[in-house]
Parts: structure tokens; C-alpha cells; sequence
């Protein structure tokens, strides 16, 4: 692998890219970023369906972003993919691996042979049969992950690594700081998002929720019959504002309210199952990112309803920017990058 890797967020409307140089060092330096628009129907929550359309939407991408590296790191996060708790008899990383697929066919809803598998280790302990590892089981449809890999290849890529999303975000946001105690972090994508909890920067919990940012767009769609510019400028402009002036903004808040209050509640749910099963570690802050984190009034709606301190993530607070880079565009754009950038820190490990 070359000194830089390219971390690519494939999304249902668009795929972002950074592209980081020497990211297994103390503070590695993003060196340039970009987005494009794909074509409706290409990619469905996460996953290519239109492998051809993706590679042509890649190459668009590299030509107009200047990336320079052609090894890649791409992140997985949709209904295709599952985090459970798992406890294995202690043994080495390798052993659990190949042990997986004896295991773990009843926590699957497809054949293990369908499945990619994985470990990530957090805890070890005793049990009533000698030492044991706590951990995650990170099981992905394989036909899904190959599916992007594909749209890579096509492209001319080389695909260095798959990665778990809610993993990339620990790493960006947690993994290169100080931060202790229990965080939950939150990344709302368009039609995905994505909950990891982490105590002192390590995964303890992940669930993954089907719903995003585009749902609240395609309600103000439908329901107020405008059209998709226009319904992105009321989301992005009223959001969920206390107060407005005219007739067509306050339908357009109760329609906003209405569906993010589903996406809020799922959220408030998912952390008090944590807090409820893990009752010695309370969760003392969320941080929310991804596109639908800019939504005006969601980072208090969200504190109001879950009683806990919200904070937008900052994914570039331990890395360096490249002089040719336009900071202050940069961090109008970080929860957008978030993931992208994740997933590229995470080649070093």
C-alpha cells in the first residue's frame, strides 16, 4: 500500500471520498476531498445495485477530486449488515475467526455460507467454563459487500479493506483523542443511520436503524407535491423551527416533526436498551454527524428528548489539512466527510 488511501462513502444519492496521507501516523493529513451525484436507483441504502453506473460515477469522481491514490477502503452499514454481543472461550483472534461459522447460524438471517464474518474483541472475563472473550459478531451479506467491491474493480480501483461504518466513527471521533467514559455516537445518512457505543474509544454496542435523512425529504415530497429541490431547501432552512411565518412553512414543519420524531424515538430507544443492560456505564454524551446531523434544531430535539448532552462530531480535530484546502469549507462540510475519513484512518490498523 502506498503512503496514501482513499476512504470512499457510497450513499444512496451521492459517493464522498478523502483521501488521507500517512494515516497510521500520530496525526495524518488529509490531503483532498470530493462528492458526486449518482443517478436515482444506482445504489439503495448502501448497496450497489447498479455496479457499472457506480464505476462511471467513480472514475467522475477521481477525475474531478484529483485523487491521486488508487487503493481504497470502503465502509458497510445498512440492514445488509448486524453487530450482536458474542462471548467465545478465549483463544487466539485466528481461532475465533474460524470458529464463527459453527457458532453463530442461529444469530444469522441468512445461511453462514451467504455470510462474511468477523470478531471484534472488547472485554475478557471469566465464566462458569474458564476465561472468555466478550465481543461483537460483525456479520455482513457477502453478495451485498461484493457487490461494492465490484463497482471498485470496474473503476479501476483496489479495494484494501471493508470496514464497519459505525467503526470508522469511533475511530475519527474517538480513537485519536483523550475522551473518556461512554459515548454514543450517531451518524444519520440519507436512508441509513448508524449507532455505536463506545466506553473509552472502544465499540461496546452497534445497532443499525433504517431510516435517514431522505425520508423526511421524500415526506415534504409527497405531501406538500413540491419538488425535490425545493423540499431539501425547507428541510435545510426551517427544520425544526419553533416558529414560522407562512402557511406552506408551518405544514412543512409538522411534516418534519412528524418523521423525525420516529427517527428521534428509535434513537432515545436504542440508548436506554444500552443503559438498561449495561446498567455500570452510563452513557454521558451523544455526538451526532452524517448529513441529516445539519438539520436546524435536531442536535436540542435530540437532548430534549434522550436528557443527555448532544454535540456535533468534529472529525478533523486530530488530523492536519493540507495547505490546499479550504478549512472553513471544510468544516461546513465535516459531518458529511465523517465516515469517508474514518474509513481511510482506518487502513493503518
Amino acid at each position: 500500500m502506498g503512503s496514501s488511501v482513499v476512504g470512499i462513502d457510497i450513499g444512496s444519492a451521492s459517493i464522498r471520498a478523502v483521501e488521507v496521507a500517512d494515516p497510521g501516523k500520530p496525526k495524518p493529513t488529509l490531503m483532498r476531498h470530493h462528492e458526486v451525484l449518482l443517478p436515482d436507483g444506482a445504489v439503495s441504502r448502501g448497496e450497489v445495485l447498479e455496479p457499472n453506473t457506480v464505476a462511471a460515477a467513480l472514475k467522475t469522481l477521481w477525475g474531478q477530486g484529483g485523487f491521486k491514490s488508487k487503493n481504497v477502503v470502503l465502509g458497510m452499514g445498512n440492514q445488509r449488515v448486524l453487530a450482536r454481543d458474542l462471548t467465545v472461550p478465549k483463544m487466539s483472534q485466528t481461532r475465533i475467526r474460524e470458529s464463527l461459522p459453527f457458532q453463530v447460524q442461529d444469530m444469522l438471517p441468512v445461511p453462514v455460507a451467504e455470510a462474511l464474518l468477523d470478531f471484534y474483541p472488547v472485554s475478557e472475563s471469566m465464566s462458569d467454563t474458564g476465561p472468555v472473550v466478550n465481543g461483537l459478531l460483525v456479520a455482513a451479506v457477502k453478495d451485498a459487500v461484493l457487490g461494492n467491491v465490484k463497482a471498485t474493480q470496474l473503476a479501476g480501483l483496489t479495494t484494501v479493506d471493508v470496514d464497519l461504518i459505525p467503526f470508522a466513527l469511533t475511530r475519527v471521533l474517538l480513537g485519536r483523542s483523550a475522551a473518556g467514559g461512554c459515548v454514543a455516537l450517531i451518524e444519520i445518512g440519507a436512508n441509513t443511520t448508524s449507532v455505536v457505543i463506545a466506553l473509552n474509544g472502544v465499540p461496546q454496542f452497534v445497532r443499525i436503524i433504517p431510516t435517514g435523512g431522505a425520508d423526511l425529504t421524500q415526506a415534504l415530497v409527497s405531501e406538500l407535491e413540491i419538488d425535490l429541490g425545493e423540499a431539501e431547501r425547507l428541510k435545510a432552512t426551517i427544520g425544526l423551527a419553533k416558529q414560522v411565518t407562512t402557511i406552506e412553512e408551518h405544514r412543512a414543519v409538522e411534516i418534519i416533526y412528524r418523521v423525525a420524531s420516529e427517527l428521534l424515538t428509535s434513537l432515545r430507544n436504542t440508548v436506554s436498551y444500552f443503559v438498561n443492560t449495561h446498567p455500570s456505564i452510563p452513557v454521558r454524551e451523544l455526538v451526532v454527524t452524517g448529513g441529516g446531523a445539519q438539520l436546524p434544531g435536531l442536535t436540542e430535539a435530540l437532548s430534549e428528548m434522550t436528557r443527555l448532552p448532544v454535540a456535533l462530531g468534529d472529525p478533523f480535530r486530530a488530523i492536519a489539512l493540507s495547505r490546499s484546502l479550504n478549512a472553513d469549507l471544510l468544516r461546513h462540510n465535516r459531518s458529511r466527510l465523517a465516515v469517508a475519513l474514518g474509513l481511510a484512518l482506518g487502513s493503518a490498523a
